[in-house]
C-alpha cells in the first residue's frame, strides 16, 4: 500500500518534530518535509505536491489561513487540515473560506490527527467535534441581517501586508519580505486603511486578531 505523503507546517521545530514521530510511526503516512513559515509551506506544496497539508494557523510571514488560500490555488489536489490552539469563530469560518477540508485542535491526540489526514485523503473533512456542533448551531441560527455584516474583501496581498503591519513590520521591512517596492506596501496600507476604514497601526492590529489573520498572541509580540 503506497502511503499517504504529509507536510507539516508549523513555525516551532518542537511541534513538527513531535507530529513527525507520531505519524511516522503509522505505517500508511509518511511525512515528506517540513515548512516554518507560510510562504514556504506554499513553496514546498508547489515543489513537493504532499496529498495532506497540516497547517498551523500563527506562522510568520504568511498566516496558515492565506497560506491555504494560496495552496488550494496553485495545488487544489492537496488537502489542508488546520490546526489551531484557539476556537474562536473567526479562525473557523476563515478557514472554511479559504479551502481547507479540516480543522482540529492542537490538543488533539495523535489517533484523531491520523484518523483526520486519512478522512481528508479520502476525499471527506474533518473537524473536532465541538466545532462541528458549533458549525451545526450557526446553520440553524436564523440569518438576522444587522448582526452579520458583509466581511470586507482584501487580496491576498493585502492579506500578507496586513499580517507584516500587525506583526510589527515597517514598510521597509514588509517590502523586503514581500520582494516588492516600499512605494507598493504604502500603496496597499493605504488601501486597507480605505477598505476598512480604519486610519491606525493599532486599530489594524486589532482588526488582523479579530479576523483571524494573526493569532491574539502575537500581540505580546508588538506591544
Amino acid at each position: 500500500m503506497t502511503p499517504i505523503t504529509v507536510l507539516l507546517a508549523d513555525d516551532h521545530t518542537v511541534v513538527r518534530e513531535g507530529f513527525r514521530r507520531l505519524l511516522e510511526s503509522e505505517t500508511d503516512l509518511v511525512v515528506v518535509g517540513e515548512a516554518q513559515t507560510g510562504r514556504q509551506t506554499v513553496e514546498l506544496a508547489v515543489k513537493l505536491h504532499p496529498q495532506v497539508i497540516v497547517m498551523d494557523v500563527a506562522m510568520p510571514i504568511l498566516n496558515g489561513l492565506e497560506a491555504t488560500r494560496q495552496i488550494r490555488k496553485l495545488v487544489p489536489e492537496c488537502k489542508v487540515l488546520i490546526l489551531s490552539a484557539h476556537s474562536d469563530d473567526a479562525y473557523i469560518e476563515q478557514a472554511m473560506e479559504c479551502g481547507a477540508s479540516g480543522f482540529l485542535f492542537k490538543q488533539s491526540s495523535s489517533s484523531t490527527l491520523s484518523h483526520a489526514i486519512r478522512e481528508l485523503h479520502e476525499g471527506r473533512t474533518a473537524f473536532s467535534s465541538t466545532i462541528t456542533k458549533h458549525l451545526r448551531e450557526s446553520k440553524a441560527k436564523p440569518r438576522a441581517g444587522a448582526s452579520n455584516p458583509a466581511r470586507v474583501h482584501l487580496t491576498s496581498r493585502e492579506t500578507e501586508v496586513l499580517q507584516l503591519i500587525a506583526e510589527g513590520k515597517a514598510n521597509k521591512q514588509t517590502a523586503a519580505e514581500l520582494g516588492i517596492g516600499t512605494k507598493t506596501v504604502e500603496k496597499h496600507r493605504q488601501s486597507l486603511m480605505k477598505k476598512l476604514n480604519i486610519h491606525d497601526t493599532a486599530s489594524l492590529t486589532r482588526y488582523a486578531i479579530g479576523a483571524g489573520i494573526i493569532e491574539s498572541g502575537v500581540q505580546l509580540l508588538i506591544t
